[in-house]
């Protein structure tokens, strides 16, 4: 049972759920007119319901590209089926992550539902240049853009101005995520346009992650330039959000995995402290202390809520002017 307030309705998508493809939850729009293949997905997760709420908003806004391709997908949509708003985290997924799923081998693999979905939105990914990947978060924290390692996301990052915290992150230990697939996990010199982002919107459960996720879209769109400043007004009003404060990238230098579910902070975090000195003990890993790595270490996205063995309860990141 969640002890967190959770005040953000599941949204009715029904009336969207079966797209125009062929493929359940995924929609695609063609300008006819050259420009690049945008595709925003969103339920990657069943209980991230802000990403949902603002695909279901494109689409209700009729929002064509004015160039280029683009791409909606309400992604696992198993997993959302079975969202309870007393029991989020048990629609995560049914099976296993959709989002640790993304190698030809586990997809060619199809031994779960998860690994069939992501198979079934394969093709779509890899015809796609510019990815926006939308969540929400365990904890109640501020929104964060997670751009991997590649130099270009970051630019794109930088670009859209906001949110206010972007991560560096390399890959997950526990399987390849959506925007790291393909040519999207490529290096700059080899990956041709392509770029991804990859946004927690905020915890699940609050309104506010709903503006973050539509803010996003907005920004990306008139970033890929498949509509522009005109028609992103008249389609989409009071989807932008004020400019943040100067941007703060945040370079992942590790993550702290439990060792069981006995895990404990000392405190109750919920991501960006940040600890002056090294050595600062900030919980209990089964009777081993868990301390900052280095001076002036910041906390992204602390949780024990899926605390079991081997799994990643905080990243320690390093903090600069973006």
């Amino acid at each position: 049972m969640s002890t967190l307030q959770f005040d953000l309705p599941a949204p009715d998508i029904s009336a969207w759920r079966a797209g125009n493809t062929g493929t359940e939850g995924v929609w695609r729009f063609d300008s006819g007119v050259p420009g690049r293949n945008v595709m925003i997905t969103s339920l990657v997760h069943g209980n991230e319901l802000s990403g949902a709420w603002a695909v279901k908003g494109l689409l209700e806004a009729g929002l064509r590209p004015q160039q280029g391709t683009l791409t909606l997908v309400f992604a696992n949509l198993q997993a959302f089926d079975r969202f309870d708003v007393n029991s989020h985290d048990a629609s995560r997924f049914t099976d296993e992550d959709l989002n640790r799923q993304w190698s030809d081998e586990r997809m060619d693999a199809a031994d779960s539902n998860e690994r069939r979905r992501a198979a079934a939105l394969r093709p779509f990914v890899r015809q796609t240049d510019w990815l926006l990947d939308l969540h929400s978060m365990h904890e109640p924290s501020a929104p964060l853009l997670l751009t991997g390692v590649q130099p270009r996301n970051l630019q794109l990052a930088k670009q859209m101005g906001a949110p206010t915290h972007i991560v560096i992150d390399a890959g997950h230990k526990d399987g390849t995520r959506l925007r790291d697939y393909g040519r999207f996990g490529l290096p700059d010199e080899e990956a041709g346009d392509s770029r991804t982002l990859l946004i927690e919107c905020g915890f699940h459960g609050d309104p506010a992650s709903r503006g973050v996720a539509q803010d996003q879209c907005l920004r990306f769109l008139l970033a890929s330039e498949i509509i522009d400043e005109a028609e992103a007004e008249r389609l989409l009003p009071g989807w932008r959000l004020p400019d943040p404060a100067p941007q703060i990238a945040l370079t992942v230098t590790g993550p702290v995995v439990a060792k069981s579910a006995n895990f404990r902070f000392n405190a109750p975090f919920t991501g960006l402290e940040h600890f002056p000195k090294a050595g600062t003990v900030i919980g209990d890993n089964d009777g081993e202390p868990v301390v900052t790595p280095y001076d002036d270490c910041v906390l992204v996205m602390p949780s024990v809520r899926q605390a079991l063995p081997g799994v990643t309860v905080v990243r320690f990141a390093r903090s600069a002017p973006l």
